[in-house]
């Protein structure tokens, strides 16, 4: 009678022991589910979130103030897009001075022509794609307010600032439309990648920025019309599996600068560059971080 017992509680004991080690088994993480290690990137600072969720996947001093180039386009597509009744077939003409100010500070032009006619959706592909100054300068004087083109300007780059802070931004602030900023002209990647994600909710943003290149039709002064043809600066279109926009930026201070995004499934990744030493590890950078960010 004592051996039984004894032999039962061995058996008892075998049988709690095995159903421990099933339990810690099926809470401990798949072979697959390693974990993985984060990249190590060129450019000075990085950020890579999930879109839908708006999860943090890497981070590299994703808060430092820093000048972003061309990037800062980006803002001033979501202003323009989010004006009320906006008609995106509406003819903007385009001034001598828009042409004077690429001249001027040497500026990167879509090479629109004095007196053309081009419209507000024409437009946002000239400023995104080739990424033409002139263009976003355009865009700045026909939504500003103001009886200068000065005071519009300037009342356009206010509404930046304000959208900026409505996005709840922290280290954003703009002094100008196209990047070529005055001193005070600065985004961090956390908040550019924001900047992003938010102007991507706009269809028309969506559309022009995933766009490898176009030719538009542009009305011209005296009623004819004029191709223009347009190259988008984004070279991980077409090259990275699921790219789908969003922004190259460079400049002497900037360095080299990337938004970007990709889609696979249903996951979208959203992320920034920032600082890059080098076109080239600009989109190194960038590649790391999106495929970094579909197997975190």
């Amino acid at each position: 009678m004592k051996t039984g017992n004894h032999t039962l509680r061995r058996v008892s004991v075998t049988a709690v022991t095995a159903a421990a080690v099933l339990l810690s088994g099926a809470f401990a993480a798949p072979a697959g589910a390693a974990t993985v290690k984060a990249p190590t990137i060129s450019a000075r600072g990085g950020f890579v979130m999930n879109d839908g969720t708006g999860r943090t996947l890497f981070s590299k001093a994703a808060d430092t103030r820093r000048s972003t180039g061309s990037t800062t386009k980006i803002m001033t597509a979501r202003v323009v897009l989010a004006q009320r009744h906006l008609d995106l077939d509406a003819k903007v003409t385009v001034s001598k001075a828009y042409r004077d100010y690429i001249t001027a500070k040497g500026a990167s032009s879509a090479g629109l022509v004095v007196g053309d006619r081009p419209t507000v959706r024409q437009l946002m592909y000239a400023m995104l794609l080739p990424s033409g100054c002139d263009a976003a300068y355009a865009l700045a004087d026909r939504f500003g307010s103001g009886r200068t083109r000065a005071a519009r300007v300037k009342s356009f780059i206010g509404r930046m600032n304000s959208t900026a802070r409505s996005l709840g931004l922290k280290n954003t602030h703009f002094d100008s439309f196209d990047g070529i900023g005055n001193g005070a002209n600065y985004s961090s990647p956390r908040d550019l990648t924001k900047i992003a994600s938010s102007a991507m909710k706009y269809a028309t943003f969506r559309t022009v920025v995933r766009t490898r290149s176009t030719k538009q039709r542009v009305l011209t002064a005296k009623g004819g019309h004029r191709t223009m043809s347009w190259a988008n600066t984004d070279k991980l279109l077409g090259s990275y599996p699921g790219a789908i926009g969003v922004k190259t930026g460079s400049g002497p201070v900037a360095g080299y600068c990337l938004v970007f995004a990709a889609t696979r499934g249903k996951k979208t990744v959203v992320g920034t560059v920032l600082g890059a030493p080098s076109l080239a590890s600009r989109t190194a950078d960038a590649k790391k971080l999106m495929d970094y960010g579909f197997r975190k």
